[in-house]
């Protein structure tokens, strides 16, 4: 008989969405988290969320105590899947604790939302010398900037004067082979400007792009709010160069809508670095033998009809696990993967009865 247990593989907003999704439908839940606590990379590292500019935690609170406080979900923290064997419907999965402790439980499906990980802009080359410049910084480390409640120099630590974020750091690089985009970036950068110019309103802010990427309501929600009630300013060009002047870092590249070059000082410099798979969705698709598409990321069987059903049967997959997403898509996957999951149970155990 088919066993009615789901197995949640990562507890970002896809994996908690599954969860309490499928709990709430009456299927018991085991939600493992390699980390020591629930919300994800959003969780972890981001001030607020895009585009509202919420504050993270107050934000994800809810979504976490229906997790944390619902009885039908077990979480097992500081844990990853390392074997699984069996079929849809009756898979045998080995998991090892932080302590090396291994334990062997039955599911009858699985969803894997193992999100991505952020492109490393120093791995494949120095162009713009994040690890040589102490005012060359990520995306993420802005956020955790604006988390402590001041965007200021590394070198210094003093409120930058002129800040330029660059975009498509490590997306939309034939080269680096990230072929690519990674869709939230520039909504991010957007969304980062505005809130350095309410912590800095006398700063100026640059936003130098191949072209801005903005979906849905992002266009008014966060581009046009930034440029004419912040005056960013949205330059389209290519950066090809990052020095070191004086106590400031130079800026060389072209203006393409001008056909000029540009070379400009700047105090502080925000790469807008893409996603990439992480080495949890590069564990489980072994670990399951999920294929990966031409990408790198887990493939699914029905895209666009069905972004959630990967070609092993009773395995799904939800969030950035299958590819570039917002939080709004991940969510609406985890809900999807949760009600194919529990669907596929239902049948099994009626097939089985």
């Amino acid at each position: 008989m088919a066993v009615n247990r789901l197995l949640v593989v990562g507890a970002g907003p896809a994996g908690l969405e599954a969860a309490r999704g499928a709990a709430d439908m009456g299927t018991e839940v085991l939600l493992v988290e390699a980390t020591g606590e629930l919300g994800g990379t959003p969780y972890a590292h981001y001030a607020t969320l895009t585009p509202h500019l919420k504050e993270t935690h107050d934000a994800m609170q809810e979504m976490l105590d229906g997790v944390k406080l619902h009885p039908g979900i077990d979480i097992r923290y500081n844990t990853r899947v390392k074997a699984s064997q069996g079929e849809a419907g009756a898979f045998k999965v080995t998991l090892a604790g932080r302590d090396g402790a291994e334990t062997e439980e039955s599911v009858g499906a699985v969803v894997v939302a193992t999100g991505f990980q952020h492109f490393d802009p120093g791995r494949e080359t120095q162009l713009y010398g994040y690890y040589e410049f102490d005012d060359v910084i990520t995306l993420v480390d802005a956020e955790h900037m604006m988390k402590s409640g001041q965007i200021v120099r590394p070198s210094n630590g003093k409120p930058p004067e002129r800040v330029a974020f660059i975009q498509c750091v490590g997306s939309r690089d034939r080269q680096i082979g990230n072929r690519w985009c990674s869709k939230v970036c520039c909504g991010i950068a957007s969304k980062q400007s505005i809130e350095i110019k309410r912590m800095l309103p006398d700063a100026k802010v640059f936003i130098f792009y191949i072209d801005m990427r903005m979906y849905g309501f992002w266009e008014d929600q966060l581009y046009w709010k930034a440029q004419e009630e912040h005056k960013v300013n949205y330059v389209r060009g290519i950066v090809t160069e990052i020095l070191k002047k004086g106590d400031k870092l130079l800026m060389k590249g072209e203006d393409t809508t001008m056909g000029r070059p540009v070379e400009v000082l700047m105090d502080l410099i925000i790469l807008s670095v893409g996603m990439e798979p992480s080495k949890g969705t590069l564990e489980m698709a072994q670990v399951f033998n999920i294929p990966r598409e031409s990408h790198g990321f887990l493939a699914t069987v029905g895209e666009p009809l069905d972004t959630v059903t990967t070609p092993v049967p009773g395995v799904f997959v939800a969030g950035a696990a299958a590819g570039p997403k917002d939080i709004e898509d991940s969510v609406s996957m985890g809900g999807a993967a949760a009600i194919k999951a529990v669907g596929l149970l239902n049948r099994l155990a009626k097939t089985t009865a």
